[in-house]
């Protein structure tokens, strides 16, 4: 921060946060369990995927990254879904609390809030592994326009065939020598765009 390194781990997991608006403290409990129990790590015969980050008594570094949290409208990202920084700063200091409490407090380390950081990681592997609370059940009232006019754009491709799905669904004359079993092959150079 600001060129001055204010925060490292040695061996262990890098979390990078995304705090939504609708995320409760049963989402924050879930992703402590989750973080902690991941079995990333190999075990002592070198087996993969075997060991968590207690398992090891290796160190987690936690970064918020309310970017996580991006909707694109076109080519724009949009961060309205992120929470807000007042409530999200409260939030990520309770994760961070709630991860140490269930942990080791001297191997849970953190970057600075709200601050523009360059975060260094090297990944082993590499592996990214990306992790959602449970999804709660959505009230229809509680979508947001964008997400109302993402559903809509998501019926109308499922109701809509396109020219390819009707050509193919469309009843062959098996006595017309231009219908084609599609056994020779898709030419589409032939066809009009």
């Amino acid at each position: 921060v600001g060129g001055e390194q204010i925060s490292s781990i040695g061996r262990g997991l890098c979390v990078l946060l995304g705090i939504s608006l609708e995320d409760t403290q049963r989402e924050l409990e879930h992703m402590v369990r989750k973080i902690l129990n991941l079995r990333v790590f190999e075990d002592e015969s070198g087996k993969h995927w075997s060991k968590s980050v207690m398992d090891k008594q290796y160190e987690v570094l936690c970064v918020s990254q309310f970017t996580l949290q991006c909707i694109l409208k076109g080519n724009k990202p949009d961060y309205h879904m992120a929470m807000p920084t007042e409530q999200a700063e409260s939030f990520y200091n309770n994760f961070l609390e709630q991860l140490r409490k269930a942990y080791k407090p001297e191997l849970v380390k953190d970057g600075k809030f709200g601050a523009y950081m360059q975060v260094h990681i090297q990944n082993d592997g590499p592996v990214t592994i990306e992790l959602e609370s449970p999804a709660a059940t959505v009230d229809p009232k509680q979508l947001t326009k964008l997400e109302k006019q993402q559903q809509r754009k998501e019926k109308t491709r499922t109701k809509v065939p396109s020219e390819s799905s009707r050509e193919r669904n469309a009843p062959r004359n098996k006595d017309d020598p231009s219908a084609s079993s599609g056994a020779e092959g898709d030419v589409s150079s032939e066809r009009e765009p």
